[in-house]
């Protein structure tokens, strides 16, 4: 596991998830988050957003992202974990086979100091397995699908919390951010 000393950037899962703990249908869709599209919904994003230097992401959720058209993610570099040959639309996009530990380590070393963990679960777990996410944003979204791509893939490793906001919305969003116990705080 990485500790605080090993001055890894902090690694941020941003991410909405179904009250029943699901980012996606069982085919990858998230049309579901649709209804709940709303600008006082989506004001906290673009200071998320201004807040990252770099993402990480998996496969499957990139050629999502690559479905809805134009890259959304501008000249921020970005790591795409597959064990497939993919399509590379932006000369800042790097397709890896490299583990999570690999990857943090050459984050560092290009010196980002905050890295958003875009998704899926696969690469979550991954992640979390390893100690390497330190902070959690999760928006909990008041939709019960009862099935799909969970949060969380089981079994997974136990990790203690520390609390450090919550954001409800009109719309009935809540937003609810995390710190792993021991991570160093961060800034926005």
């Amino acid at each position: 596991m990485w500790t605080q000393e090993n001055l890894m950037p902090n690694i941020v899962f941003y991410v909405a998830a179904s009250l029943d703990g699901y980012i996606a249908t069982p085919e990858g869709g998230v049309e579901w988050l649709a209804p709940f599209e709303s600008a006082e919904a989506e004001s906290s994003y673009p200071e998320f957003y201004a807040s990252v230097d770099g993402l990480v992401m998996g496969s499957r959720t990139y050629e999502q992202v690559l479905s809805f058209g134009e890259w959304p993610y501008g000249e921020k570099p970005c790591w795409v974990f597959s064990q497939r040959d993919l399509l590379v639309t932006q000369p800042t996009i790097k397709v890896t086979r490299q583990s999570p530990e690999e990857i943090a380590i050459e984050l560092q070393q290009h010196q980002l100091q905050r890295v958003w963990l875009v998704g899926g679960a696969a690469l979550t777990s991954a992640f979390r397995a390893k100690g390497l996410i330190t902070e959690y944003i999760i928006t909990i979204v008041p939709v019960i699908l009862g099935g799909g791509i969970p949060l969380f893939i089981a079994p997974s490793v136990q990790e203690n919390l520390q609390l450090i906001s919550t954001k409800r919305y009109s719309n009935g969003l809540v937003e609810l951010q995390y710190l792993r116990d021991g991570s160093p705080q961060v800034g926005h």
